[in-house]
């Protein structure tokens, strides 16, 4: 059987660190055995900087590991500059389109919901100018998530922001989002009338890749030492430093555990935030400001040596601010789970992730802006360290990543679904 082509617009890919990117590479080269596949996305610069050899052409076409991409020069941004930002994502969408007439012949046509709206949008002009069905996967909704964070006070900006996404939606043949909470959200949009066709399919971790060491693996003793964590409890967040997670009211409540705190073993007790984002400034300087020396920042780490990072704490936090129920899902919480770690979540009742987490028992959780509700969770995990049920909530995680989020499986769901249009 002849394969079919299918088109992706990914606003990053390989080598870029963002998880959407991560996600659309796996899904990517997960499918080749049933499509050709080719990826429109720009030229390495998740973090805003560009390597000079992607700034001489306006397109640079690459094959990594059987994917066709075609990448798209951008200008460099500040992730602080909101006119950068802007300048940065309206030049990938004009070139994304552009790009289009350089694809050749498509059956299909996946978009993915970033950057917001325009994502949706570059999906339904390449169904038309390729005339071929249109599959939206929608990782974040917005304006809800705009909204959820108080991020314009615009109504109209907003109204015209979901006239265009509704738009989206209606022109795709398939929505595939990634939580029970986010399919209402579908529902709801459109009141339950004429709602496009929707299926949740959950996002994954590579278990292959992500997995639990022991304490004293070489390379997690190694990164545990060069960051000053050695011989201490971890408490970690590990991702995006960025608007949706209600970070800069969470370190108040870590303010309230002074240096020196111990745990029930007698380890010393540290907060460790390892990615970059819009917030880490601020949130480095409360920290310098309020001398909280029992927490440490820790640059992003390379896919490669996620597995290392990960297996150094000994909780991770899973966060989300108010309002980002059927909104967005935190993905690192797979990563989480594939390691077999505990998790504290601060997450809204009946968000997906928080659905995974007690249905597995993997860890305690909370509804956000319940700041002493936080601050119970976190003494219960420095009082019970070193206790069987904090090891067995991690495993009771991975356990049901192995049967039910593999990779594997929700790549397979990908390509049925697809197929089946």
């Amino acid at each position: 059987m002849e394969k079919k082509n299918l088109l992706i617009y990914a606003h990053y890919y390989i080598p870029d660190t963002a998880s959407t990117g991560q996600i659309l590479r796996e899904l990517a080269e997960g499918m080749l055995d049933q499509f050709n596949i080719t990826v429109i996305c720009v030229v390495p610069s998740y973090l805003g900087t560009i390597e000079d050899k992607y700034k001489t052409k306006k397109y640079y076409e690459e094959e990594i590991n059987g994917v066709k991409v075609l990448r798209i020069r951008v200008p460099e941004f500040s992730k602080t500059n909101k006119k950068s930002r802007v300048k940065n994502i309206l030049s990938y969408f004009f070139g994304a389109m552009k790009a289009t007439f350089l694809t050749g012949k498509q059956d299909y046509v996946f978009s993915i919901s970033q950057p917001p709206i325009l994502g949706g949008l570059l999906g339904v002009w390449g169904k038309w100018i390729k005339h071929a069905k249109y599959i939206y996967n929608i990782q974040d909704f917005n304006p809800e998530q705009v909204l959820a964070v108080g991020y314009t006070k615009s109504q109209f900006v907003t109204d015209i922001m979901m006239w265009f996404d509704k738009f989206s939606c209606k022109r795709s043949n398939l929505v595939i989002t990634v939580g029970r909470d986010l399919v209402e959200t579908v529902e709801n949009r459109f009141k339950g009338k004429k709602v496009p066709k929707t299926v949740m399919i959950n996002n994954w971790i590579d278990e292959k890749e992500i997995y639990p060491l022991k304490e004293n693996n070489e390379k997690v003793v190694a990164f545990k030492k060069k960051y000053g964590l050695d011989g201490k409890f971890v408490i970690m967040y590990s991702g995006n430093i960025g608007l949706y997670y209600d970070l800069e009211n969470l370190i108040k409540v870590v303010e309230r555990f002074k240096p020196g705190t111990k745990t029930v073993d007698n380890r010393e007790v540290v907060f460790a935030f390892v990615g970059a984002g819009s917030v880490l400034d601020k949130l480095k300087n409360y920290v310098k400001e309020h001398h909280m020396d029992n927490v440490t920042f820790i640059p992003y780490q390379d896919k490669a040596d996620l597995i290392y990072s990960l297996n150094a704490g000994d909780v991770h936090w899973c966060v989300n601010a108010k309002g980002i129920k059927g909104v967005s899902c935190p993905s690192k919480y797979y990563g989480l789970a594939a390691a077999a770690k505990p998790v504290i979540g601060v997450l809204e009742e009946g968000s997906e992730i928080r659905c995974l987490i007690e249905d597995t028992q993997g860890g305690l959780c909370c509804e956000p802006g319940e700041y002493d509700k936080i601050e119970e969770n976190i003494r219960w995990f420095i009082e019970n360290a070193g206790k069987n049920e904090i090891t067995s909530m991690g495993i009771r995680g991975r356990e049901n990543l192995e049967i039910n989020l593999t990779r594997n499986v929700s790549v397979r769901k990908y390509a049925e679904e697809i197929l089946e249009l």
